[in-house]
């Protein structure tokens, strides 16, 4: 995500891209429908994005026979990675919306697993911020 990346809004938009094995299938950017107080916030909005395309893929793909075991998820924030994983609300935390902690919950059933991924290597910066050409040509 870019965080108030939107010059009129203040809002953030999110970007995702959903792979299944090396393919490519599926790629989203979206300027996320609330404005995010924090980096991290923008973040875990952008990964609840994610989240719930992943699963929908997944209830797709299960209704033709494939079977998954932890979906393996890459974010380069650990602070969102560590409000998905951490059972404790806190009071930085507290004011984020309800259905962000979607991901709380899938992460504590074992539906999915969150990785970090250094930033130079994230593939979704490509949908939510202007990147150099040398660096686009490399992504």
């Amino acid at each position: 995500a870019d965080y108030a990346g939107c010059k009129d809004t203040i809002k953030s938009t999110s970007g995702g891209d959903q792979f299944l094995g090396e393919k490519l299938v599926s790629w989203s950017s979206k300027k996320q429908d609330c404005t995010a107080l924090s980096t991290a916030e923008a973040e875990y909005v952008s990964l609840f994005a994610c989240c719930t395309q992943f699963l929908w893929m997944r209830t797709q793909l299960t209704d033709y026979g494939f079977q998954f075991n932890k979906i393996p998820i890459y974010c380069d924030s650990k602070s969102a990675i560590a409000i998905s994983c951490n059972p404790v609300q806190h009071s930085q935390t507290k004011h984020i919306a309800v259905r962000s902690h979607f991901i709380k919950e899938q992460a504590e059933k074992g539906t999915i697993e969150l990785y970090f991924v250094k930033t130079d290597y994230q593939l979704a910066d490509i949908f939510t911020k202007a990147l150099p050409a040398d660096r686009f040509n490399y992504l």
